[in-house]
C-alpha cells in the first residue's frame, strides 16, 4: 500500500513512511501536485480563505482589540491571520502614501520635536558636507527616510513593549507575548490612524481640519480605546488599575515614538 512505502526526504535526508517527513514536515510531491487542476485549487484557496482571514483580522482589530494577540499566544492560530503578517501588509500599505506623520517622520516633523534645535545644527553641517542647499537636502532626506521608516517600525514595537513586562508582570505573560500585543496595537494605528485617516483626508475634504491638535486628540482617544478594551481581553485587567495603566501607556507610547523618531533621524542622516 502507498502509505507503507518508504521515502527519503529531499530536505533533510530522513527515511520515513507516508506523505510527510516526520522530521521536518516536507511533503512528498506527486504528479497530481503539479497538475493544472491543483494549481487552480491552490489559487482559489489562497484568494478566498486567506483573504477572509485578513478582513476578519481587520474587523477584530477595531471590534475586539487584543483578541487576535490572545488567541495567537494561547495556540489558537489556524483560524486567524498572523499578527506579524498583518503588520507587514498594513505597514506596506501605509508607506505607499504616508501622509499622516505617524511612523514616517519628514524633516519638518523631526525639527518640531524637542531635539529640533540640535537636529538643525547636524542638518546644516551635513548639507554643507554634501554641497547642497537646504531645500535639496530636505527632498533627499524625505525620500530616504520613508524607506528606512518602513524597516525600522519594529524598533518602536520593542521599545513600547518593554514597560508592559513591568506593568503586567503578574499576568502570566512572556516577553514575546507583550511584543505580539504591541504589534497588534501598531496594526490598529496603521489601519485607523494612518490609512483610514489618509483616505478620509483625501476623499472627504476633512484634511484641512486635521491639524496637530486634532490629530493628537484622535491619536490619544483611539489608543486609549485600544488599551482599555485590550487590557480586559489580553491581560484580564479591570477597574482603576486598568485605567491607570492605560493612561500611563499613553505617555509611554508617546515617549517610545519620540525615541523611535530620533533613531530614524540619525539612521537617515548617516545613510545620506
Amino acid at each position: 500500500m502507498e502509505h507503507l512505502l518508504s521515502h527519503i526526504c529531499k530536505s533533510c535526508g530522513h527515511t520515513f513512511q507516508g506523505n510527510f517527513c516526520n522530521e521536518c514536515g516536507e511533503k512528498v510531491l506527486k504528479p497530481a501536485d503539479r497538475s493544472f487542476k491543483r494549481f487552480l485549487k491552490t489559487i482559489f484557496k489562497a484568494a478566498t480563505f486567506a483573504d477572509s482571514k485578513f478582513f476578519k483580522a481587520l474587523w477584530l482589530l477595531i471590534k475586539k482589540p487584543g483578541f487576535i494577540s490572545k488567541e495567537f499566544i494561547e495556540g489558537r492560530r489556524v483560524k486567524y491571520y498572523k499578527p506579524l503578517s498583518l503588520f507587514l501588509v498594513l505597514n506596506l500599505a501605509y508607506f505607499f502614501f504616508p501622509v499622516i506623520q505617524l511612523f514616517n517622520a519628514s524633516l519638518k516633523t523631526q525639527l518640531l520635536t524637542p531635539l529640533g534645535k540640535f537636529y538643525s545644527v547636524l542638518i546644516a553641517k551635513k548639507a554643507v558636507a554634501m554641497g547642497i542647499d537646504l531645500s535639496s537636502f530636505t527632498l533627499i532626506y524625505n525620500l530616504k527616510t520613508v524607506g528606512l521608516a518602513k524597516l525600522m517600525v519594529m524598533i518602536f514595537v520593542v521599545i513600547a513593549s518593554l514597560p508592559l513586562n513591568l506593568l503586567y508582570f503578574k499576568r502570566n505573560r512572556y516577553f514575546t507575548d507583550h511584543v505580539d500585543y504591541m504589534i497588534e496595537l501598531v496594526c490598529f494605528n496603521l489601519l485607523l490612524n494612518a490609512i483610514v485617516l489618509t483616505l478620509l483626508a483625501a476623499f472627504t475634504g476633512l484634511g484641512s481640519y486635521l491639524n496637530e491638535i486634532v490629530l493628537t486628540a484622535i491619536f490619544i482617544s483611539t489608543n486609549l480605546y485600544f488599551l482599555l478594551r485590550s487590557g480586559i481581553e489580553f491581560y484580564a485587567e479591570k477597574g482603576v488599575r486598568l485605567i491607570f495603566k492605560s493612561l500611563l501607556m499613553i505617555f509611554i507610547l508617546k515617549l517610545a515614538l519620540e525615541i523611535y523618531r530620533s533613531a530614524l533621524f540619525f539612521v537617515t542622516i548617516w545613510s545620506m
